[in-house]
């Protein structure tokens, strides 16, 4: 159903090539404070029993679940609701968890199509995209995009394909 209502967004003749979330390295640091909450709460729960320690323990365990919540579930939430989609037409963005914000960009409109891998980027197969387009906000930098050469190069055919059929339609326009 999710799939449906994405497509029905489309153009008629418009179509999805590629569909992406951010790399899954944001993820490592929620994934890492969550397993020292787990680790500090285990701890708080070898704790002496006693009444005072029944409370330390209760205390620890509604913090630590509190924690988790904010620090893994808000994160986690945040790689899922946004996406990056390439189609035939335009580049959308989407993200938000409570409201919903996108941007898109004509293919037409952009002007130059470039990559940025750190270290750790090179290493995981990720990296910062940036578009340049003619318009208001002229530059969108996309963070941790996954495979982002192959991203990159896809984008420029994509941009190069609709450039070169518009040309064609105005040839053929009496």
């Amino acid at each position: 159903m999710w799939r449906m209502a994405r497509e029905s967004s489309l153009a008629g003749d418009e179509q999805l090539v590629l569909l992406l979330h951010p790399h899954w390295k944001t993820l490592i640091r929620p994934i890492l404070i969550a397993a020292l909450v787990v680790a500090v709460a285990l701890v708080a729960e070898a704790l002496p029993s006693g009444s005072s320690a029944l409370a330390v323990r209760g205390a620890v365990g509604v913090a630590a679940v509190l924690v988790l919540m904010v620090l893994l579930i808000v994160p986690l939430l945040r790689w899922r609701t946004t996406t990056y989609e390439l189609t035939t037409k335009r580049l959308r963005t989407r993200y938000g968890i409570v409201t919903r914000r996108g941007r898109d960009i004509p293919l037409t409109r952009i002007n130059d199509v470039s990559f940025e891998k750190g270290p750790l980027d090179r290493l995981l197969g990720a990296g910062r995209l940036v578009v340049e387009s003619a318009g208001e906000h002229g530059q969108i930098v996309l963070t941790d995009i996954p495979r982002v050469e192959y991203v990159q190069a896809t984008l420029f055919r994509l941009v190069e394909d609709e450039q070169r059929r518009l040309e064609r339609d105005q040839r053929n326009q009496p």
